[in-house]
């Protein structure tokens, strides 16, 4: 990596993965431990996303994990990664996350964003309105406004309306994206963004990123633009062992695509006779893949932080043995000498 750019920075994003042969709220315990482990090893921050109605992630509430993990740590950041914004009202959205941040002052993220999160059927539970998502725009502006103590105008129905408890330390409202709309969102705004790399393979990032520093307006908050990217990375003590561990995920994806979505297998049943196409399918996702030796991985992530410009980079990490996650985030914090 380039001597001249700064020490990348990693953090983390967990979603509570239904595991076969485990109860689904044994995921989220996990979770919670697995933010600890985290805080301990190292890492910046400690993200958990939201999805409903899927049976293979089951964090439907980052909002009420996070209040859980504040009161198990004490340093590391924490947030949402994201909340899907068309599915609430600003305001509440903005309440929660103030009350987030009076547990754990100072250390709060909001990462909205405009997907559901879910089937269309489901989102419609969640909201009727089946419009929800084009007033996604002015929602982000009042949820910031709210989310930070400032008034909005006059004009406004939520005017000398406010989102309590105010303090002296309020949440990063952060946008989430996959595609350039809230890359160019993020920028107009001058919010933080963050790029889904393992939702997209990569595919339309680079374009994303540079659209979204081109146009990048400062902010109150943010004078220049600041961006992260999530990544898919399993590091274990060997290329072989990492490769095994991998199955678990890579049927996962084939099953998918098949729309078969349920809890991830272990490793030794995953494997199955794949047809061709998912055999060609599954070569390309290994070639891109970030797995192997903590040396392989890690390498990987430096050169594609130094290519995107990026000072840090969001992990994730799906195993079907917790205990092999919680060793491939230790293998990278020993590989980027993360600092307790």
């Amino acid at each position: 990596m380039n001597s001249s750019l700064p020490r990348l920075r990693l953090s983390v994003l967990d979603q509570s993965v239904a595991v076969a042969g485990r109860g689904q709220d044994e995921a989220i315990r996990q979770t919670l431990s697995l933010a600890q482990h985290a805080e301990s090893l190292g890492y910046d921050r400690f993200w958990v996303s939201e999805h409903h109605s899927h049976p293979s992630i089951v964090g439907t509430a980052p909002e009420v994990l996070m209040a859980a993990i504040a009161a198990r740590t004490h340093r590391i950041r924490l947030g949402s990664a994201g909340v899907m914004l068309p599915h609430y009202a600003p305001l509440k959205v903005a309440e929660q996350f103030r009350v987030l941040d009076a547990l754990a002052p100072g250390r709060i993220d909001l990462g909205v964003g405009r997907a559901p999160g879910s089937d269309g059927r489901t989102a419609q539970l969640l909201n009727p309105d089946r419009y929800a998502s084009e007033n996604f725009p002015q929602h982000v502006m009042e949820l910031q406004a709210w989310v930070t103590g400032q008034p909005l105008p006059p004009s406004h129905p939520g005017h000398n309306v406010f989102a309590y408890p105010l303090s002296d330390t309020s949440p990063d409202v952060w946008m989430l994206g996959s595609s350039d709309y809230g890359a160019q969102l993020a920028a107009h705004l001058g919010l933080p963004y963050a790029f889904a790399w393992f939702i997209t393979d990569g595919q339309g990032a680079d374009h994303a990123l540079r659209l979204y520093r081109e146009t990048f307006r400062p902010s109150e908050r943010l004078a220049q633009p600041k961006a992260t990217v999530c990544i898919w990375a399993l590091a274990a003590d060997t290329e072989e062992e990492a490769w095994r561990l991998f199955e678990s995920r890579a049927r996962w994806r084939m099953d998918r695509n098949l729309g078969r979505i349920g809890p991830m297998l272990p490793p030794e049943q995953a494997l199955r006779d794949y047809s061709v196409s998912e055999q060609l399918a599954l070569a390309e996702m290994k070639e891109k893949a970030f797995v192997g030796t903590a040396a392989v991985v890690a390498a990987k992530l430096n050169q594609l932080a130094e290519r995107l410009q990026v000072q840090e980079m969001v992990v994730i990490t799906w195993t079907h043995d917790p205990q092999a996650q919680r060793h491939s985030y230790e293998l990278l914090a020993q590989a980027f000498a993360l600092t307790p």
